[in-house]
Parts: C-alpha cells; sequence; structure tokens
C-alpha cells in the first residue's frame, strides 16, 4: 500500500474526524472561557481585593527581572478557568443523564411453567 493511500485511510476515519472538531469546539470554547475569566471574573476578583493586579509583580536579580507576578496571574488564570471547565461538563452530565431503565418484566407464564417441571425433572 503506498503511502498515500494509507494516509487517505487514515485521514478518512470517524475517529480522526471527531478529534478534529473535538479541537475545533475546544478551541472555540477556550476563547470563551478565557473572556469570561479575563472580562468577568477577574474584575470582580480585582475589586474584591482591592484592585490588586499580580501580573505587575516582579523583583530584579542581577541582570534578569524575576516577574513572578505573571506566574501567580496565569496560576490563578488557570485556576479559574479548570473550575468553569468543571462546571460545563458536570453541567453537560447532566443533561445528558438518561432516566433508569424500568424493572424487566416478569416472563411468560409459559417461561414458569417450563421453569417448574425443569425444577420437577431435577429431583427425580
Amino acid at each position: 500500500m503506498s503511502m498515500l493511500q494509507e494516509f487517505k485511510s487514515f485521514a478518512i476515519k470517524g475517529n480522526v474526524v471527531d478529534l478534529a472538531v473535538g479541537v475545533i469546539i475546544g478551541a472555540a470554547f477556550g476563547k470563551i472561557v478565557a473572556s469570561l475569566v479575563e472580562d468577568v471574573i477577574m474584575p470582580l476578583i480585582g475589586t474584591l481585593v482591592g484592585g490588586v493586579n499580580f501580573s505587575g509583580l516582579a523583583f530584579a536579580v542581577g541582570s534578569a527581572t524575576l516577574k513572578y507576578g505573571k506566574f501567580l496571574q496565569t496560576c490563578l488564570d488557570f485556576l479559574i478557568i479548570a473550575a468553569a471547565i468543571f462546571l460545563a461538563v458536570k453541567l453537560i452530565n447532566r443533561l445528558r443523564r438518561e432516566e433508569p431503565a424500568a424493572a424487566p418484566a416478569a416472563p411468560p407464564k409459559q417461561e414458569l411453567l417450563l421453569g417448574e417441571i425443569r425444577d420437577l425433572l431435577k429431583k427425580r
């Protein structure tokens, strides 16, 4: 099999297409969550903590500047994004939850009678 045919069979498989769609939707969802963090949640947190902006925190070590505030801000953003994704997945799972299956129906009379006959024959 030539490499082109092999690639074609790989690319056309359903799993690859599903994965591509998932990546695209994930990227779009990432933009939504990033906007939620930057434009809604962080201003509220900034107001609650007195307007503190972590990204400006830094100190110099020789000629290098360590911007630990940006790291703290990124960690906080990650925690908020992780919580938002957790809540979204939890909501989706709750919406997808199916009702429990009904109890199986009682077997027909014929099966019950055959079971009784079988049990009687075993006793002999």
